[in-house]
């Protein structure tokens, strides 16, 4: 379809933009920490759909924001993406040796430097944000920097992973789980929509709408994820699957079963696309990104 063909363009430009501008906010370098460097940047620039990226750019141009200043947070937001990704896959949490095709981090540069990395670009995340050039007004930086760590902390991603570490071989119900993912992916996710709204300093109603939109997304998205480590193909996601079977992990696929997982993340992603409808035509690549969320094959 045309649309979607519009948003695979779209995509791909964002990545490659964003691409770019961390390409000048992590450059190489030479002196002692190179090897630190080295192993943020291997992780950083590995690929992706840079999902997150796009969602700030998208809802930002909602409300004609400087891309400049909206790709300076689309880096900052995958740079705690990337971070998540470092920490998910060492031995004392999901225990991954391939992320995307390749050696995860802690195989190729070790644990401890894994560490680190995670925790730079952690770091690199909230430096980006505060810094001037992502936004003229104080307000706005300092409210990004609020959103984000609420997001990645304890009441967000933090607190999700924590929960999912102790929910191996415990009978989970669907209010369990979904408040699980709503934290561990959903709470990224809403950010990366509300940051768009933060910088275009749009009304409380336009940021209740684009928050709706992403609340459904982010469980459309998970459910989706669910549904590929249920039966998708590893060489074309470019890790293992069938993970949370063997770890006794409960999940929208095992509680609800596959087809009633489909139907939910289907019905999940019109809803989401409802939300804009206040947007018209301007949202027309958000709303493309719904379905596209849940039809994927990685």
């Amino acid at each position: 379809m045309a649309m979607q063909d519009g948003l695979e363009v779209a995509l791909l430009a964002t990545a490659a933009a964003v691409e770019k501008k961390l390409e000048k906010l992590l450059p190489p370098l030479a002196g002692a920490e190179h090897h630190l460097i080295e192993a943020m940047r291997y992780s950083m620039f590995a690929g992706g759909k840079r999902l997150r990226p796009f969602l700030v750019v998208a809802s930002a141009d909602l409300f004609g924001v400087n891309r400049d200043c909206s790709l300076r947070v689309a880096a900052a937001i995958e740079c705690i993406h990337c971070y998540s990704l470092i920490h998910d896959d060492l031995p004392v949490m999901d225990d991954d040796d391939m992320r995307r095709g390749r050696a995860t981090c802690h195989i190729k540069f070790g644990q401890a430097t894994a560490i680190l990395a995670g925790d730079a670009l952690q770091t690199l995340a909230f430096e980006i944000l505060a810094e001037d050039a992502t936004h003229e007004d104080p307000w706005v930086r300092c409210e990004l920097v609020r959103a984000l760590a609420r997001a990645a902390g304890v009441h967000g991603m933090a607190g999700g992973q924590t929960i999912d570490l102790a929910s191996e071989n415990v009978d989970l119900d669907i209010g369990e789980t979904t408040r699980l993912q709503q934290l561990k992916t959903g709470a990224l996710i809403c950010f990366s929509v509300e940051a768009g709204a933060v910088l275009g300093k749009a009304s409380n109603p336009m940021r209740n709408r684009l928050m709706g939109y992403a609340r459904d997304l982010g469980l459309a998205f998970q459910i989706t994820d669910d549904l590929l480590d249920y039966a998708g193909d590893p060489d074309e996601m470019g890790k293992a699957v069938g993970k949370d079977a063997k770890q006794g992990k409960s999940t929208f696929v095992s509680i609800m079963g596959p087809e009633r997982a489909r139907q939910q993340a289907a019905m999940l992603a019109r809803q989401a696309a409802e939300h804009l409808d206040e947007f018209g035509q301007k949202a027309v690549l958000l709303k493309d990104l719904a379905r596209y969320v849940v039809e994927r094959r990685k």
